[in-house]
C-alpha cells in the first residue's frame, strides 16, 4: 500500500468522499490543460486597419468577418 493509500485509510468516510471528489477535480483540470498551446500566428494581422477603425469597431468588424 502506498503512503497516500495509507493516509486515506485513516480518514473518515466523509473525508474519503472529499478526497475522491478532489482527485476527480484534479483529473478534469489536468485533462483540460492537455490542449494544444495557443498559436499567435495571427498577431498583427489587423494592423493595416489601425487608422481606419477604433479598437471596438475593429473587434466588431472582425466578428462579422469571422461569421462570413
Amino acid at each position: 500500500m502506498t503512503e497516500i493509500e495509507e493516509m486515506i485509510q485513516e480518514l473518515s468516510p466523509d473525508n474519503k468522499k472529499e478526497v475522491k471528489d478532489f482527485i476527480a477535480f484534479l483529473l478534469r483540470k489536468q485533462k483540460a490543460g492537455d490542449g494544444k498551446p495557443l498559436r499567435l500566428s495571427w498577431a498583427g494581422a489587423l494592423s493595416r486597419y489601425r487608422d481606419t477603425y477604433t479598437a471596438l469597431e475593429l473587434q466588431e468588424q472582425s466578428l462579422s468577418w469571422r461569421s462570413e
